[in-house]
């Protein structure tokens, strides 16, 4: 489709993340802004740990910023900037999404967790009933697994590097769904859906986030990660012959989502 030019009426989205230069968000939601008949972009914003709430209260300063958009690693931070904010995101303190209240403040949501769960489907996996491993306890992975649990998953089991950070989002989703919730290992030989919410894969050299030789032909596999589209993880698990859904499939999923949600329907 054709785009609106940007003129002094366009509204801005900032997207800000630490890199940036991976994120899809910019084209894609500004192409389903316009064919919702609304003037506005989405631009990319690099921003460091370091500066992002001297930059997000910038970004609150500009008056044609009508919401916010966060990326790794900044979804707890973009929480922590929000005054209201959805059941969901306060359950995980973390959110991908924030809205202008009519006050000027924000109003926050996570929506990586659905937006996930679709595009799994979508290749063919429901989850209901299944085993699953979950690798990154980040913002991205909080949200899969309280999505996880919502349906019904029978076992979720929870690896991380940083076990406080483990520990801690399993105290969280407690009451949360009917499956167990346990810590988990890199081993995903007793699990019917592998799931990879950290960023290894993104660079050539990083090391797989499982143990990839004891992947079977009967899983699922899924990633986050939208560059590349096929990670070394995805690529094995097809050479396999599993069902995959990557990063790309969950950020389309999720786009008409955050659409919905920065038009306030």
């Amino acid at each position: 489709m054709v785009l609106t030019p940007p003129d002094g009426s366009t509204r801005l989205i900032p997207i800000i993340g630490d890199p940036i230069a991976q994120v899809k968000s910019p084209g894609g939601i500004t192409a389903a802004l316009h064919a919702r008949g609304l003037n506005a972009y989405v631009m990319p914003a690099h921003v460091s740990p370091a500066d992002v709430y001297r930059g997000l209260a910038g970004l609150s300063l500009l008056r044609n910023v009508d919401a916010i958009l966060a990326t790794v690693p900044h979804k707890f931070a973009a929480f922590r900037h929000a005054t209201t904010a959805t059941p969901r995101a306060m359950l995980l303190g973390a959110a991908n999404v924030l809205r202008r209240n009519q006050d000027g403040t924000w109003h926050a949501d996570m929506l990586d967790g659905v937006a996930f769960v679709t595009a799994l489907r979508q290749a063919g996996c429901d989850p209901a009933g299944k085993r699953t491993l979950l690798v990154g306890a980040g913002g991205a992975g909080a949200a899969i697994a309280l999505a996880l649990l919502e349906t019904d998953v029978s076992v979720l089991q929870i690896h991380d590097a940083d076990p406080t950070r483990r520990d801690a989002l399993l105290d969280r989703l407690r009451g949360q769904g009917t499956g167990r919730r346990l810590t988990g290992s890199d081993d995903p030989s007793d699990s019917d859906i592998v799931i990879n919410a950290t960023p290894a894969g993104m660079r050539a050299d990083d090391p797989l986030p499982v143990k990839a030789d004891w992947l079977t032909p009967d899983m699922a596999v899924g990633d986050v990660i939208t560059v590349p589209e096929i990670t070394p993880l995805l690529a094995t698990a097809r050479r396999i012959g599993c069902i995959t859904s990557t990063g790309v499939a969950m950020f389309t999923a999720g786009r008409d989502l955050i659409v919905d949600f920065l038009l306030g329907t």
